[in-house]
């Protein structure tokens, strides 16, 4: 039986918008990740996603509601949701002058680990980077770059990993190279919390996926669950099935029309 490792109750934020007026950006949000799953939150820019991922890792504090992290509360034990987590951007936050072995070493002696040298090497390994871990980043592929930030990130093995859009800018050979690494990390029990605007990397990855719009998560299940809240494809030929664009532009517009 699964249980939550992420838990948001009633989350609400809101944001100057001029000098006499605000934003609300997240309406109420309620949400839960188990752990294990690799769990995809969509929306458009603006819906409230990089917010959720800032106030879950303790870079942001609500106005109202309660998030846990690995059954840590964010505000009263911050210190301890830290140490369950570990963040990866969109643009990889690697030393192109150091080695792929000595940025893995310098982050594991800021981690104060035991044996840095050799905890770099299990990275390189789990990464699939030993041949390449002598050679300076400036060297590196995209996606080799990539998967040396995200070992970076496991150094101390975090429960969670929260990947902010990790594919952005890559080319397809290299996000197909993310793909396997995020899958073979979810295989071996850490929960991974993405974000993406690739619709297509969602319905490839994720066991579980949200839609985040105007604040409030308005759909959330699985990739078979989410097709049953459109309409029955059409028959012709060929019985064409609905993508994950089709479902999140369907549900989006009809949200937006019950708003207008």
């Amino acid at each position: 039986m699964m249980s939550s490792i992420i838990e948001v109750k009633g989350l609400r934020k809101s944001f100057a918008n001029g000098k006499k007026s605000t934003k609300e950006v997240l309406k109420g949000l309620e949400l839960t990740v188990e752990k294990g799953e690799i769990f995809a939150l969509l929306g458009s820019n603006g819906a409230g996603k990089t917010t959720l991922i800032n106030i879950m890792a303790t870079l942001l504090k609500q106005d109202a509601g309660t998030v846990s992290v690995n059954g840590f509360d964010v505000n009263k034990d911050a210190a301890k949701v830290r140490q369950s987590f570990s963040l990866t951007g969109q643009f990889a936050a690697v030393d192109d002058i150091l080695t792929g072995r000595e940025n893995l070493e310098l982050i594991a002696k800021l981690h104060k680990v035991a044996k840095p040298k050799q905890v770099a090497t299990e990275m390189l390994e789990k990464v699939s980077l030993l041949d390449a871990a002598d050679k300076r980043l400036v060297q590196y592929s995209g996606g080799m770059r990539r998967r040396i930030d995200i070992a970076m990130s496991l150094i101390g093995a975090p429960a969670v990993i929260f990947l902010d859009e990790p594919t952005t800018g890559l080319d397809p050979e290299a996000r197909n190279e993310v793909y396997e690494l995020v899958q073979h990390l979810s295989d071996n029990g850490t929960t991974i919390f993405l974000t993406t605007q690739y619709l297509e990397e969602a319905e490839k990855l994720a066991d579980r996926i949200a839609i985040l719009h105007e604040g409030v998560i308005v759909a959330n299940g699985t990739f078979d669950e989410l097709k049953k809240l459109i309409p029955a494809p059409k028959v012709e030929m060929i019985e064409k099935q609905p993508t994950l664009e089709d479902i999140f532009l369907n549900i989006v517009a009809k949200k937006g029309d019950e708003t207008k």
